[in-house]
């Protein structure tokens, strides 16, 4: 069904512009684009542009997922961290990582680290809120079972802690990971730096709306494909999770 979703959407995007509906100037067939993105496969450069957006983007996501990992249990792990620090996130968390572009370009220019201050921030959230989620649910039976065994905090955060918010760890790895692509690709296209995002913004500003589309069509691919590789991840990582085995069965 979703093959044939993909394809009623191509089949509309073809008529749309051939029928002039719309002007096919701004809006080219998608056989035009999806044409001129084989084509692309041919070349260096775009090959480049690829590699430059998935550089930050892994940059980005490990930085978030180490920082908001580690964050995310010594905060959780702690009452008084908890209710010291719920304003403060509750209060940072909603604001757009696309306000800060005029902050990272006052500080970095057009270099890596501005597109790395945006990635970082917007996935940040998704997984310290995730983890945060994953400690508090952790069982206080479990949790006194453990004490009453001896166990110290390192111990009970690996044998109850880390098992139970691994789940909710993993939901948002892949929650930050289409956000820190979205993120990437935003901060090529205004800010400029090197990547898929700045070659989208040079097709539009030159006119090539056939290249600029097949572009898009790339970033749509890219993050089909990172989607596709992190639930692969999630489900080996979670593998002897009740819900993996259920969805296995299924």
């Amino acid at each position: 069904m979703g093959l044939v979703g993909l394809l009623g959407f191509l089949v509309i995007w073809e008529l749309l512009p051939r029928t002039g509906i719309v002007n096919p100037t701004f809006l080219p067939p998608a056989s035009a684009a999806i044409a001129d993105l084989f084509r692309n496969l041919g070349l260096t450069a775009f090959w480049q542009a690829v590699g430059d957006t998935m550089w930050q983007w892994l940059l980005g996501m490990l930085i978030a997922c180490i920082a908001a990992s580690v964050l995310g249990f010594i905060i959780g792990s702690s009452t008084f961290l908890r209710r010291f620090t719920n304003s403060t996130i509750e209060f940072m968390r909603p604001v757009p990582s696309v306000a800060l572009i005029p902050l990272a370009v006052l500080l970095f220019g057009v270099q890596i680290e501005s597109a790395l201050l945006l990635i970082v921030y917007a996935s940040f959230w998704q997984v310290l809120i995730q983890v945060l989620y994953g400690v508090a649910d952790v069982d206080n039976v479990a949790m006194n079972t453990a004490r009453s065994y001896g166990l110290g905090p390192m111990a009970r955060l690996r044998y109850v802690i880390f098992p139970t918010a691994l789940p909710y760890l993993m939901t948002g790895v892949r929650l930050a990971s289409a956000v820190a692509l979205i993120l990437a690709i935003t901060a090529q296209l205004i800010i400029g730096n090197p990547g898929l995002g700045a070659e989208i913004a040079k097709a539009q500003s030159g006119g090539s709306y056939v290249a600029m589309y097949a572009l898009i069509l790339a970033t749509g691919l890219l993050g089909v494909i990172i989607n596709l590789v992190m639930r692969m991840i999630e489900r080996r990582v979670l593998s002897w999770h009740s819900s993996v085995r259920t969805e296995v069965a299924s």
